[in-house]
């Protein structure tokens, strides 16, 4: 697999959620208690743009009339039909057995570290001649 840089973790604060594109594929980044997830900016039901849904804590239930907010553990409602999935797994509450979005693995890593490589950023020459600024590809 291969790994693509798409944010430095302060863009993405505690709670918050970027949308990125990698490889013709939207991806939804979470950031939930300083841990990052990824998923499949499409709801499996009918195609909608699943990380634009509401985010919201799991809940859990001993018997019917009580629940409790689990703590870290977030779920993702879709905007058009309020299909759910939990963020870290893409799994889905409404079909649980056979419905899942892509989750991705994403990771924090040293910025240094990264400049080493095997991950290089692609470079081009850049020339300032008078007032203009000229890109060379």
């Amino acid at each position: 697999m291969a790994k693509h840089v798409v944010a430095a973790i302060g863009e993405i604060p505690s709670g918050g959620k970027k949308l990125v594109s990698v490889g013709g594929r939207e991806v939804g980044i979470f950031n939930i208690d300083n841990q990052f997830y990824g998923l499949i900016n499409r709801c499996l039901h009918q195609g909608a743009p699943l990380c634009e849904g509401t985010v919201y804590s799991k809940t859990s239930s001993s018997q019917p009339g009580e629940y409790k907010l689990v703590s870290g553990e977030k779920m993702i409602r879709c905007p058009w039909h309020c299909w759910e999935f939990d963020i870290k797994t893409g799994q889905s509450w409404c079909d649980p057995n056979s419905v899942r979005a892509k989750a991705y693995k994403v990771d924090v890593e040293n910025g240094a570290e990264l400049a080493k490589g095997p991950i290089v950023a692609e470079t081009c020459k850049v020339v300032v001649e008078d007032d203009y600024v000229v890109l060379e590809l």
